[in-house]
Order: C-alpha cells, then sequence, then structure tokens
C-alpha cells in the first residue's frame, strides 16, 4: 500500500481541492462496506507495469437498477442523477439549508464539527447530484460563499417532506 504520491505536487493540489484525502484509506473503505453490506468481491486489475488499474464494483443482486433521469446526458460521475436517489445525508442537508447558507451555517445547522466530513459525506455529493448550489461558482473557496438548492433540489425536499 503506498502512502506516498508519485507526483507530490499534483497529489497536494488534489487534496487541495478536495478530490482526493491523501490517506490511502480509499480501498480499505471500499472493501469494508462492500462486505459490510453483502456485495460481491470487487475485481482489481492493473497493467504488467503496474502503472494504472480499474477497480470493478459488482452490483448487488438486490440492487434495483434505475433508469437515468437525463438519458440524453452520459457521465462519468456516480451522482443521484444516475440512480435518482440521494443519500441519507443529502437529504439532511436538503431539509435544513433556507435559503442562501454559508457552510459553517449549515454544519452548525446539521450539527457536525468536522468541515472534512460534511464535505465529502454531504456538500460534494449534494453539488455532484444538482440538488444544491453555489452562489459563487467562479470562486468555490471564497469567505463569501453560500449554497443554497437548485430547482431539483426544492423537487426533493418536497418528496422528503411528503413521506410519512
Amino acid at each position: 500500500m503506498s502512502r506516498r504520491y508519485r507526483n507530490r505536487r499534483i497529489g497536494e493540489f488534489l487534496k487541495e481541492l478536495d478530490l482526493t484525502e491523501g490517506r490511502a484509506t480509499g480501498i480499505p473503505k471500499i472493501l469494508k462496506v462492500m462486505t459490510a453490506n453483502g456485495s460481491p468481491v470487487p475485481v482489481f486489475e492493473s497493467d504488467d507495469e503496474r502503472t494504472s488499474f480499474v477497480i470493478r464494483l459488482p452490483v448487488h443482486d438486490k440492487a434495483q437498477v434505475a433508469l437515468p433521469l437525463e438519458t440524453d446526458q452520459v457521465t462519468g460521475e456516480v451522482t443521484g442523477e444516475v440512480t435518482g436517489e440521494v443519500t441519507g445525508e443529502v437529504q439532511r442537508l436538503l431539509l435544513v439549508l433556507n435559503g442562501e447558507m454559508p457552510r459553517q451555517q449549515i454544519q452548525q445547522a446539521l450539527g457536525l464539527k468536522h468541515e472534512d466530513h460534511f464535505r465529502k459525506a454531504y456538500l460534494v455529493p449534494a453539488l455532484a447530484a444538482h440538488v444544491i448550489e453555489m452562489t459563487l461558482p467562479d470562486t468555490p473557496r471564497s469567505s463569501k460563499q453560500r449554497y443554497r438548492l437548485t430547482g431539483q433540489g426544492l423537487q426533493r425536499r418536497r418528496e422528503i417532506e411528503a413521506r410519512p
């Protein structure tokens, strides 16, 4: 298990953008979660030189495959758009977001203290699912950055609130 970057500058840059965590916990986390939910074992493939690898995550036998919400657009990311669902964390975020709110205020409303956890489990998935948006998308790290529900986010919130 490598715990260092091959190119430290690129690694640090990706870490700053919250696109990697830099702790080499991704694969152990995948194995643990897939085992816990009874999923088939992931398949790891690598080229002979070990310069790249692919992880194939088989679909759970009881998983329901949903049609994409937007069939004319193909994306390489796994988001709420593909499954039509959002995580429980994103649902909680949708219920507390009122108007335009800064990250710290959303975290406080959710009762969360750790910024990294909030970003990875709540904020990034909600942005990827297009249920929230930034008020300043060109400057994501601005101290004046606020987040608000999109039209799709408002619709999802109504659906969540309507559930018994």
